[in-house]
C-alpha cells in the first residue's frame, strides 16, 4: 500500500525496517523523504546542525543495490539517522557545540556510530548538543538553539536535545545520544519521545578515557519503547576495549515485548523524596501512575534512601569535567559558557580524598538500591521537575517557588537517578493544559533493562500518550 512522504518519516523503525527488508519501500525514498522533512521542518526547531544529504544518497543507493543482489542486510538496513554532535563520525565536522572546535572534523567513528553504521544505518548528519554536552537545555554558541517542536518557544531540553526534537519532527526514525546526568531522559520528556538511559557498561563507549567510568552513559532514542529496543540491540553488547563492556547478548532487546504486569511491585516517588516539583509535572503524572494499577500491578508509594545521590553526582560530575576539559580551559579562558567553566573549577577543588568519598557512598548508595529493589521490581518517578521552559532561559531559577542555585538542581529528579547506576527511561505521559509535553521516569534495578522496556512498552500502549504529533 503506497505511503506519503510523511507517513514515511512517522513510521515506527521496526516497521519501516521491516518494509525495506522486504523491498516495498527502498533505502533512496526513504533518505529522500527524510531529508525533504529537514528541509521543510528543521528551520523551524534547529534539531539537525550539519546535513550530509549526499553521502545519505549515496549510501541509501548502495544499500537498494546490496538487498537487489540478495546480500545479507543488517538490521537497520536502510534506517537514516543522525548522530549527537558530541560523538565523533569521521570526515564529519563534529564541533561538541564549542567554537573551539568550530572546524574540527575527527578521524574516526566513536563506537555507538560505528555500530550503528554497521547494522545499516545511513547517516543524515549530526544533531545539536549544548557546549560540551554539559546541561539540560540544548543551546551553544555555534548553531544557537534547538526548539521544541510542540512548541517553538520553549525548550527541548538536553543535552541530546537535537536528537529528541528530529525524532519528534520526524526527521529521523531513531537516535542516540549520552546521559551524565539525565541527558536521554529529559530531551524524550520535553519532546514526548521515549529514551532511555542504559546501566553503566550495557552500550560501552570508546574512546573512553577513564577506564571505569560508568556516571556518563550512551544510550537509545526513539519515538516507540519498541524503536528504543531495536536500538539498544545493536548499540549494546561486549568491547574488549572498554572494561566495564557487559558481556551478555544484546538481541534480546529487540524481540517482542509484551508482557503481563500483573502482581508486578511499583513504587511511586512523586517527588523523589522531597525535591521541589512543579504542579503541573505533578498533575500530569498521577493519572498515568494509576496506569500500572490497571495493568494489574500493585502501587504504592514508596522511595529509596537517595540523601547521598546528590553529593556523590555533583563531586564525580566535577571530577569528570576537571579531568577531561580543564587543559582545554586553561588554554583558552573565557571561551567557555561561565556555567560550565564553574564545573571545571570545582572539580579542581576536590581532592583524592573527596572523590574516594564520593565513591565509597555511591555503592552505598548503590546497595540501598538493591534492597530497595528486592521489595519493588519498578521505581516510577517525574522524569524533570519541571515542564519545558522558554528557549531563552539558561535553567530555570525557580522550581515550585524554591531557587535554583545552578544550571544543575533542577534537574535533581534525574541525575540522582544516575548516580545509582540503575538504567531508568522517559516515556510519554501526557501533556500540561497549555501543551507542554511531561515524561514519566521508570526507573529498573541494576541491568534490568529488559524487564524496564516490558514495563514501559504495557504503559505506552495503555496510554498511546506518544502518537501526539507536532503541528507545523
Amino acid at each position: 500500500m503506497p505511503v506519503s512522504a510523511e507517513e514515511i518519516c512517522y513510521l515506527p523503525a521496526r516497521r519501516l525496517a521491516h518494509r525495506l527488508r522486504a523491498g516495498e519501500l527502498s533505502a533512496r525514498e526513504v533518505v529522500q523523504a527524510h531529508l525533504d522533512r529537514i528541509e521543510q521542518v528543521n528551520p523551524q526547531v534547529n534539531a539537525i546542525v550539519t546535513v550530509t544529504a549526499e553521502r545519505a544518497l549515496a549510501e541509501a543507493a548502495a544499500a537498494d543495490e546490496r538487498l537487489a543482489r540478495g546480500e545479507a542486510v543488517g538490521p537497520l538496513h536502510g534506517i537514516p539517522v543522525a548522530h549527537k554532535e558530541t560523538h565523533d563520525v569521521a570526515g564529519v565536522r563534529t564541533t561538541y557545540g564549542s567554537p573551539l572546535f568550530a572546524d574540527h572534523v575527527p578521524d574516526t567513528d566513536t563506537l555507538v556510530v560505528e555500530r550503528i553504521r554497521s547494522a545499516g544505518a545511513i547517516m543524515l548528519g549530526k544533531t545539536n548538543a549544548p557546549e560540551f554536552g554539559a546541561g539540560s537545555h540544548t543551546f551553544n554558541p555555534v548553531f544557537g538553539p534547538t526548539r521544541n517542536p510542540y512548541r517553538r518557544d520553549l525548550s527541548a531540553g538536553g543535552s541530546s536535545g537535537g536528537a529528541a526534537a528530529a525524532l519528534a519532527a520526524g526527521l529521523q526514525p531513531l537516535a542516540e545520544g549520552s546521559d551524565m546526568g539525565g541527558s536521554l531522559r529529559n530531551p524524550a520528556s520535553f519532546c514526548n519521545v521515549v529514551g532511555l538511559r542504559p546501566s553503566p557498561g550495557r552500550v560501552p563507549a570508546w574512546p573512553a578515557p577513564l577506564p571505569w567510568d560508568g556516571l556518563g552513559v550512551q544510550g537509545p532514542m526513539g519515538r516507540t519503547v519498541a524503536d528504543v529496543g531495536l536500538l539498544l540491540s545493536v548499540i549494546a553488547g561486549y568491547d574488549e576495549r572498554n572494561p566495564i563492556a557487559l558481556d551478555q547478548p544484546a538481541e534480546q532487546f529487540a524481540g517482542p515485548l509484551d508482557a503481563d504486569l500483573a502482581g508486578l511491585r511499583v513504587a511511586w516517588a512523586p517527588d523523589l523524596g522531597g525535591l521541589p516539583v512543579d504542579p503541573a509535572v505533578t498533575a500530569v503524572l498521577e493519572p498515568a501512575v494509576e496506569v500500572f494499577a490497571g495493568l494489574g500491578c500493585r502501587v504504592e508509594p514508596a522511595c529509596p534512601d537517595l540523601k547521598v545521590a546528590d553529593e556523590v553526582f555533583r563531586a564525580l560530575r566535577g571530577w569528570l569535567f576537571h579531568a577531561g576539559l580543564s587543559d582545554l580551559l586553561d588554554a583558552h579562558p573565557g571561551r567557555m559558557k561561565q556555567t560550565l567553566a564553574d564545573n571545571i573549577a570545582y572539580g579542581a577543588t576536590l581532592s583524592g580524598a573527596d572523590v574516594a568519598t564520593a565513591q565509597t557512598r555511591q555503592m552505598q548508595l548503590m546497595t540501598g538500591m538493591r534492597e530497595f529493589f528486592g521489595r519493588y521490581d519498578l521505581l516510577l518517578a517525574p522524569v524533570s521537575q519541571v515542564p519545558p521552559f522558554p528557549v531563552g532561559w539558561e535553567y530555570p531559577e525557580t522550581v515550585a517557588g524554591q531557587p535554583m542555585h545552578d544550571y544543575l538542581e533542577w534537574m535533581r529528579s534525574a541525575y540522582t537517578i544516575s548516580a545509582t547506576g540503575c538504567p531508568a527511561m522517559s516515556v510519554p505521559a501526557g501533556f500540561t493544559t497549555d501543551g507542554r509535553p511531561v515524561g514519566l521516569q521508570i526507573i529498573a534495578p541494576l541491568r534490568g533493562e529488559l524487564g524496564l522496556l516490558r514495563a514501559a512498552h504495557a504503559f505506552e500502549q495503555a496510554t498511546r500518550y506518544g502518537e501526539r504529533r507536532p503541528v507545523f
